[in-house]
């Protein structure tokens, strides 16, 4: 199991739903975040509107999945947040050492899905 935490584009979110959905990848938690990367100082347009300063919104994917999913999880979210441009974002991996189906108490790879 592992758990594949995705920092894109606020306004790239749709497509990457798209994608996701269509890899089969059905259970995601998005939240609002603020973040830079090496953009410092750089200025970016959201949604028409110029935004300067340390702290850039960004959405933050947190994808629970098992073995066998997390290559095309991978794909689908590089694929419908990639622009090309700086601030296209990462996405990191990491090991998920236990689940636990809360309605079901269903622990490990059954609990994800």
């Amino acid at each position: 199991m592992k758990l594949i935490t995705a920092i894109i584009q606020p306004h790239r979110l749709d497509d990457v739903k798209k994608e996701l959905y269509a890899a089969e990848v059905n259970l995601v938690t998005v939240s609002e975040a603020l973040g830079h990367g090496r953009q410092l100082g750089v200025d970016e347009f959201y949604r028409g509107i110029k935004e300067t300063g340390n702290l850039l919104r960004k959405i933050r994917l947190d994808i629970a999945v098992n073995e066998e999913f997390v290559e095309r999880t991978i794909a689908a979210v590089i694929k419908g947040a990639r622009t090309g441009k700086i601030g296209d974002g990462k996405i990191f991996v990491t090991e998920l050492t236990r689940c636990i189906r809360i309605r079901t108490g269903e622990e490990g790879p059954k609990a994800i899905g």
